[in-house]
């Protein structure tokens, strides 16, 4: 790749960021960094009757969240600002002009309740080369009669003059050769009434001026390549345009079409990043950080979405997968949701991460439940003992709280109908025994507690469960001598002395 790799992400700011977005972001952040290219980060926020506020904020957010951190950007800046497109609106006239004087587009004038009188009067009706000689444009009518609408301030948008009997051939990453009939495609609106740009003419003259060199977006947007290429080519610029990749889709779990949020609200579980707020109905919509999931987690579960490295690894940091990403390994297919796998993904990180690293994210768990620890070292020690437990981060809550503070409630009915005078004079003995241990270290009490257990005849299965519920609370939790440990010699004879006291 002789030129330099520069690649982008361009949504609209129209609200959550669904996961297959931060796939898209992640696939091209992946093919710049391995290529020593650039990622850039644009907002195209051509339509604004469906700009909503707070909508780039949260996307800037989901991208750092994430840590796919765009090299330039509207909060940064860069060599080609402004990088968003309503700020761009005024160099967009002259481009959509030069493609009407060279016969490549032209003026309509049509109103909104004409364009539907003609929809409802013909089925499939496609302003294109069949029927633009009826309607009201520039193709129709005289150059005066054109020139006057203007000049009177008639509102009208700019289309593009799709060919008739053509066929559209380009080569893309993942699909190889594409074509398609023009015949098929309608002309475009490419400016509009209000002179903003639309998302096909904006694409390609921001992708120009920008210098990008490859083109990444969901297969969603493969009908819309035919008027892209075509652009390109109108405009003068069909050497410099961008190679195209066009994305596989994230399908339901079932795989039957592609992954909604409405799926995810009927099935339990977040398409979006990070939590969404709809700012006109405050609905809120569920993500993957307040679900406890980790963004190293995160960015693994959607890279294994229609990519693999050729081999069995599953688990890679963000240094792996950009060192190992080829465009040559995605898929064509479109690739299942899992949230069981995604879930699997989060469950491993957590093991894998370091103390240091997951310390901040359970200091943040417990203050929610109330808990606000100062002792770093012990709270080390308790990530360290529980992380193999923990699924999603709220976990550690449900795994750690009987570290903090003792169990309000205690599952007595798991041990009573086995409970026995016995039983309450082991215990008893052993609240003497503790009481007396000079060392207070996981393995002498245990093997205290077994000493204690033979001799009075009682097998340690028999009453392992029981202290365990006595300290914790329920039958869960790492080994229960480590457990006792931790928490010290008065607390762990007092929880003894408390269950006691609801066994007698």
């Amino acid at each position: 790749m002789a030129n330099k790799v520069r690649v982008r992400f361009a949504p609209s700011p129209t609200g959550g960021l669904h996961l297959g977005g931060v796939r898209t972001v992640l696939f091209n952040y992946l093919f710049a960094k391995h290529h020593g290219g650039e990622f850039v980060l644009r907002i195209e926020d051509t339509d604004q009757t469906r700009y909503v506020p707070g909508a780039e904020e949260y996307i800037v957010e989901c991208l750092k969240w994430c840590g796919l951190n765009p090299d330039e950007s509207p909060q940064l800046g860069g060599p080609y600002t402004p990088y968003r497109q309503s700020e761009r609106k005024p160099m967009y006239r002259q481009y959509a002009e030069q493609l009407v004087n060279a016969g490549f587009a032209y003026y309509a004038f049509d109103t909104p309740e004409e364009l539907t009188a003609k929809r409802e009067a013909i089925p499939n009706f496609q302003y294109g080369h069949t029927f633009r000689q009826e309607m009201r444009n520039s193709i129709s009518l005289s150059a005066d009669e054109t020139k006057s609408l203007i000049e009177q301030g008639i509102p009208h948008v700019v289309r593009i003059k799709m060919p008739a009997d053509e066929t559209v051939t380009f080569t893309d990453m993942i699909r190889g050769e594409v074509s398609f009939d023009t015949n098929l495609v309608d002309d475009k609106v490419l400016l509009k009434a209000d002179g903003m740009p639309t998302y096909h003419l904006a694409v390609v003259v921001d992708d120009y001026l920008m210098k990008i060199s490859h083109a990444f977006r969901g297969e969603e947007w493969l009908p819309s390549a035919p008027i892209h290429i075509l652009l390109w080519k109108y405009l003068g610029w069909e050497n410099e345009m961008p190679e195209w990749a066009h994305l596989p889709l994230i399908l339901k779990p079932d795989g039957n079409g592609k992954l909604s949020k409405r799926d995810g609200d009927r099935l339990g579980f977040p398409v979006y990043a990070m939590n969404w707020t709809d700012p006109k109905s405050g609905d809120l919509t569920k993500g993957f950080r307040e679900l406890g999931f980790l963004p190293e987690a995160f960015i693994n579960l959607l890279v294994m979405l229609g990519w693999n490295d050729g081999t069995d690894q599953e688990l890679f940091t963000l240094d792996e997968m950009i060192q190992k990403f080829s465009i040559e390994r995605v898929s064509k297919a479109g690739a299942k949701f899992d949230f069981e796998k995604a879930k699997w993904f989060n469950a491993e990180w957590i093991k894998k991460t370091d103390t240091e690293t997951l310390r901040p994210h359970v200091l943040s768990v417990l203050e929610s439940n109330g808990i606000n620890v100062t002792d770093e070292t012990y709270l080390n020690k308790v990530i360290a003992l529980i992380k193999d437990r923990c699924v999603l981060l709220p976990d550690f809550w449900q795994q750690a709280s009987f570290f903090f503070r003792r169990p309000h409630e205690l599952d007595i009915d798991s041990v009573k109908p086995k409970w026995n005078d016995e039983k309450t004079a082991f215990f008893n003995d052993l609240i003497a025994a503790f009481s007396q241990t000079p060392s207070w270290n996981a393995t002498d009490l245990e093997n205290e507690f077994k000493a204690l257990g033979a001799e009075k005849g009682l097998k340690v299965g028999e009453i392992m469960l029981p202290l365990r519920i006595m300290l914790v609370g329920g039958k869960f939790g790492p080994a229960v001598f480590d457990i006792a440990e931790m928490i010290g010699k008065e607390e762990t004879i007092e929880r003894i002395r408390i269950a006691l006291g609801q066994l007698q």
